[in-house]
């Protein structure tokens, strides 16, 4: 049976709905030799800034129940490196590459996109990350103001009309209300959702497991969270969305397609399986085929719901 997982947003195609979440799938080529980066529909690149950035002190990893914290404090080498050394490596790649930036003030979003535009032939689109929860300077605290949100996406959607996704979490508020006006500002597809501000304790140290003491809890902790996001903005406005948070396998990707999502990223299964993606995209499959599904649209946004009347 023929079966067609392709996804459209704007005048992108993705040729499957599998692709990874910021900052889980190494800067480039550290995956390559698990799995063939083309049978993904898309990458999503770790996060740029402008300049480089040293990140949080260690130690900023630690796992938690059911998941994990990260304070790396978006570590990269800055867009310099980005546009030298990264875009020529995925150039080489058939698979679109969505390049996620972050900044502390609005100019920083405009500079990055303005130049991101220049490099079209690589880059396919552009995630914002409006939501980052371990930031000290700048990051959640200055985007928890709905009009700086709204300020970013508009000064990035003035320097490009590549596709602009705009990563949102909870710890902005309400989720459903900060979409409608991000999509309103500009936005053609939204990612949800970000990682949820957590902490761990170390009871034998009586001190934080983290240096940062608090950081990003990803992993199936947060999935249940995600998909009610998801689901609530997919019913209230019609928009493509990439889902991420806790799909850690093929049933936790169906899910997520099932409640309306059009990708879903994977993101901390990616540390405990490599071939997370590859493995999630084969179940994804056979789910279909067992189920005499011949287009993906025939999946997404399936859920039965049935409200009993008092």
């Amino acid at each position: 049976m023929d079966l067609n997982l392709t996804i459209q947003i704007k005048n992108l195609t993705f040729r499957n709905p599998v692709t990874v979440a910021s900052g889980t799938f190494g800067t480039s080529g550290e995956y390559a030799g698990f799995l063939d980066y083309e049978k993904l529909g898309a990458i999503i690149a770790k996060t740029i800034t402008l300049r480089p950035r040293q990140g949080n002190s260690m130690p900023r990893i630690c796992e938690t129940s059911g998941g994990m914290l990260n304070a790396i404090g978006l570590q990269n080498k800055g867009l310099e490196d980005f546009i030298q050394k990264k875009i020529p490596y995925f150039a080489k790649i058939n698979t679109p590459l969505i390049a996620n930036i972050a900044g502390e003030k609005t100019g920083e979003f405009r500079e990055l996109a303005r130049a991101l535009d220049q490099r079209k032939d690589v880059v396919k689109a552009i995630e914002l990350n409006l939501s980052c929860p371990n930031i000290e300077e700048g990051g959640a605290s200055f985007m928890r103001k709905r009009e700086l949100i709204i300020e970013v996406m508009k000064a990035v959607r003035g320097e490009t009309d590549l596709p602009v996704i705009a990563k949102l979490s909870p710890e902005l508020g309400d989720v459903v209300a900060i979409a409608g006006e991000v999509i309103q500002a500009g936005a053609d597809a939204l990612s949800l959702i970000n990682t949820l501000k957590g902490m761990a304790i170390d009871i034998e140290r009586r001190k934080p497991r983290l240096a940062n003491i608090t950081g990003g809890l990803s992993g199936p902790a947060i999935k249940p969270v995600a998909l009610r996001y998801v689901y609530e903005v997919k019913k209230a406005y019609k928009v493509p969305v990439i889902a991420s948070g806790g799909i850690m396998t093929a049933s936790d990707a169906l899910e997520f397609l099932i409640a309306g999502a059009d990708l879903v990223a994977v993101g901390t299964a990616n540390f405990v399986n490599p071939r997370a993606t590859i493995d999630i995209l084969d179940g994804i499959v056979d789910y279909c085929r067992k189920n005499k599904i011949k287009h993906i649209d025939e999946l997404r946004g399936s859920l039965k719901v049935e409200r009993n009347e008092k």
